[in-house]
């Protein structure tokens, strides 16, 4: 992946992320990145660091080998049509971040037979601890394995099949968000009971970041930690009970699902 060149085409918040965690890995060099973008100036740090900035979407497609397609819904058949004469089976390969669109709908507009990928990252690209979900059509071997390459080197890369592609995206792109508030939630508890906020929020943020590594390298379900530190008559028992009797794993649970039931409408 390191000799080829990467185009991003719409690169807003999530191209951007993404960009930026290859090139702060060193993934990819300045010069091998064309980034599209209506309004290029938010783009200029990294057109000074010598990314081909440029509103030209077929320049960029035709001087590139992977296309990143990162644009809303309702922009991608326009992108494609655009694109479509300078798409070349035999060294293109077609990634797209772009939610609700299918594989099919993108392959009935390019009417070109060549690799197709859908993939759903999140924002923490931009430090390199993005998950990526992934699914194909028409791609070889090789083809998968550039591309998991490629999102594996701003996190970790997780094989899907298509029909769970609108799922991944709320757990793993939306899931940035609830998270967050989660986090946020937590910091103001912190502050009422007694914490400055740059203190409250170093506690919390290692706190979380610690319980999933614990998941992650102890592959345990979360009750197993759990368990460990609810004590009888202890005090984390009371706050998980008191959370539990006003909802909060029901609240989450059915704000997930709200969000999947409107990305099916």
């Amino acid at each position: 992946m390191e000799n080829n060149k990467l185009a991003i085409i719409g690169c807003g918040n999530l191209g951007t992320s993404i960009m930026k965690g290859l090139l702060e890995g060193k993934t990819l060099q300045p010069d091998q990145i064309a980034a599209t973008r209506r309004n290029t100036e938010s783009l200029a740090s990294y057109k000074y660091q010598g990314v081909h900035v440029t509103s030209d979407n077929v320049e960029a497609a035709r001087t590139s080998e992977v296309i990143l397609i990162a644009v809303k819904p309702y922009n991608i058949r326009q992108i494609l049509e655009e694109i479509k004469e300078v798409l070349d089976p035999s060294r293109h390969i077609l990634v797209s971040a772009v939610t609700g669109v299918g594989i099919q709908e993108i392959q009935d507009v390019v009417q070109v037979a060549l690799p197709v990928f859908r993939v759903m990252p999140n924002t923490a690209a931009d430090v390199k601890e993005s998950v990526t979900c992934i699914c194909q059509q028409n791609a070889q071997p090789m083809d998968i394995d550039r591309i998991h390459h490629l999102f594996s080197r701003i996190g970790t890369p997780i094989q899907i099949d298509e029909h769970l592609m609108e799922a991944a995206t709320i757990l793993g792109a939306c899931g940035i968000a609830y998270v967050m508030r989660f986090i946020r939630a937590m910091i103001q508890g912190g502050i009422q009971i007694g914490f400055d906020t740059k203190t409250a929020n170093a506690i919390v943020n290692q706190t979380v970041l610690g319980a999933a590594k614990l998941l992650i390298e102890r592959q345990e379900h979360p009750e197993h930690e759990i368990d460990k530190v609810t004590t009888p008559k202890g005090c984390t028992i009371v706050g998980l009970n008191e959370m539990e009797h006003n909802g909060f794993s029901s609240s989450l649970i059915k704000g997930i699902v709200s969000s999947f039931e409107k990305i099916e409408k």
